[in-house]
Formats: structure tokens, sequence, C-alpha cells
């Protein structure tokens, strides 16, 4: 994590003075704190459809300001915060992240987790993966399975984070195994992650952003 309080006069520095403040809440308001965050991220996807490379900077800024999650457990609500930049990928990904849209967040365990999707995510995901069975869980549809482990940033390697990793035998070879998910804490309860893609040669590429947040 990058040290909020020695930021200087940037876009940068704007970024690290609002988390500061959101972090100094925390320490005596831990759930009104953690809604901030998740303000904040939904203010940045909204931000992106009208101005996606200044959404993408200010999230590059927050995920780097972020620290590594500890016991993450249990159910958390997720939403898209926005897909990549880069022309060549954007297509795929929409045509990836709308067959199950609106994506319901992830289940965490000791040593991993699965992915809550909405039972409208059967049918297309039968199609494209047709060996593939999503499984009915109390919290919604349960798909792809992950471990997870801390690790230092694929293209931010300076950064701790949560390694979120979908190379399971479980998962579907097309697409899935291939994604990585890294995870940072904002506050307590409000966490933001990024989406990379594996590339030849061990390569990863950033195809968007995404938010989780504990229940209160």
């Amino acid at each position: 994590m990058e040290d909020l309080r020695t930021a200087g006069d940037s876009a940068a520095a704007t970024v690290a003075r609002r988390l500061l403040g959101i972090r100094e809440l925390a320490a005596t308001a831990r759930e009104p704190a953690a809604a901030r965050a998740w303000d904040w991220c939904r203010e940045l996807s909204a931000k992106a459809a009208t101005n996606r490379a200044a959404a993408d900077g200010e999230l590059n800024e927050l995920f780097r300001h972020g620290d590594p999650p500890d016991g993450l457990r249990g159910s958390t609500e997720g939403i898209l915060v926005t897909t990549t930049t880069n022309p060549l990928l954007d297509n795929a990904v929409r045509l990836l992240t709308g067959m199950w849209m609106p994506w319901q967040g992830k289940r965490f365990g000791a040593t991993g987790g699965v992915n809550r999707m909405p039972r409208t995510a059967k049918l297309p995901a039968k199609l494209l993966w047709p060996l593939y069975s999503m499984t009915d869980g109390t919290d919604g549809v349960l798909a792809f399975d992950f471990s997870a482990y801390p690790d230092r940033g694929k293209n931010d390697p300076d950064l701790s984070v949560l390694a979120i990793d979908y190379a399971n035998s479980g998962n579907p070879r097309l697409v899935i195994r291939d994604i990585r998910d890294e995870l940072v804490q904002l506050v307590p309860g409000a966490y933001l992650g990024k989406i990379l893609y594996r590339l030849p040669g061990d390569r990863f590429m950033k195809v968007g952003y995404f938010a989780l947040r504990s229940p209160s």
C-alpha cells in the first residue's frame, strides 16, 4: 500500500486524501465507512460510462492504496465496476460479462471460494461450456471455484494482494482458467478487485475492476 499521508498535489493525491478520510471514519464507524467506500466504487462505475479512461486512472490509484485483505470469509455482494479500456478486448469482455450480469458476488472460505451468479446465468453458461454445471446454493447459483492466497500483484509487483486463481481443474478451460483476480481492502468490509487475463508467456492483461462488500 502506498503512503496516504505523503502524497503531493495531484489526481493521485486527491484519491489518497479521500481514502484517508474514509479510513479515519472507519476507526469509529466501520459500517458507514464501508458504505462510503462502496458508494465511491459505484460512482466510478457511473463515471466510466462517460469517461472510462479517467475512471480507470482513479481506480488504479485507489487499488494501489489498498491493503491485502485479512480473514475474508462468507458471502459478499459484488458489482462489476468497469471493463478494460483496451479496444482489442472490449467486445469480448462485454460479451462474456453480459452473459451472467448482474453478477452477485463471491463466497469465501479459508483457502478459496466460489462466485455467486444469478439463475439466468445457467442457460448461457451451458451453451458456452456444455460440460460444466453450476450448483444451486442458498445464496445464489454457485460457479467457478477459485483458490485464494496472498501474493504480489502481477502488474503491480510492489503491492501485496489476495490472489483469486481460477486455474482449478474443475473450471472450464475456455476463458475461465486464464482469469486471475487480485483483491485489496479499502476499509474493513469494502474491497476493490482487479480482473486480469493470462496471456502467452505468463503475462497478464487487465480487463476490468470489480468491488465487493461484506454484509453489514
